[in-house]
């Protein structure tokens, strides 16, 4: 078994945590994990729903962008080309699935940060429509959020995100919306 960057280094058999086997690239370090033992492995696991909120929380892992996540990269198992999804840090990244068998490749430093998300027990949802739909709306909302903030400063911004919760939350919210927007016409 080869490594799927490079297509020349044997892969090594190691462990994830203190159960998970899988293959790391002693040059790369990147990590092949099985379909076979990932699926063992994530049917003993608590389940988690990941939330897309997690992407935007700072994280206690030091992390380095891998120079070979922007590698194409070949199933080390079948030989399919492997599928990307994107996770959307402040430095994003990506991990690879094989589309045919489902085995999955971390290069170096991306499984900590998935498990530091709890991401790494639903790695498939990373490639799902639905998780990228919910992942773009979630950076356009932090963007709007940002958006505020530099145009009215953090302290006032702060009092509208809040006061907009109040009125989120309220039965006739909608009310309290509507008078608001009425002051500003113009």
């Amino acid at each position: 078994m080869l490594c799927p960057k490079d297509r020349k280094t044997p892969l090594n058999t190691s462990l994830l945590g203190d159960s998970l086997t899988s293959h790391q690239c002693p040059d790369c370090k990147g990590t092949w994990i099985p379909p076979g033992e990932y699926e063992t492995w994530q049917a003993r696991q608590q389940r988690i729903n990941p939330d897309p909120a997690r992407l935007t929380q700072p994280l206690d892992v030091d992390f380095v962008e891998s120079p070979y996540d922007a590698k194409a990269a070949l199933c080390p198992d079948c030989g399919s080309y492997l599928a990307r999804a994107k996770v959307s840090l402040r430095k994003p990244f990506f991990v690879e699935r094989c589309p045919s068998c489902g085995g999955i490749w971390c290069d170096h430093g991306e499984w900590a940060v998935l498990e530091k998300l709890g991401f790494h027990t639903t790695i498939q949802m990373l490639f799902t429509q639905e998780w990228q739909t919910r992942v773009r709306h979630h950076e356009l909302l932090e963007q709007e959020r940002q958006a505020t903030i530099d145009k009215l400063g953090s302290q006032v911004a702060e009092q509208v995100f809040a006061l907009a919760k109040v009125l989120e939350d309220h039965p006739n919210g909608d009310f309290g919306v509507a008078y608001l927007m009425r002051r500003f016409e113009r």
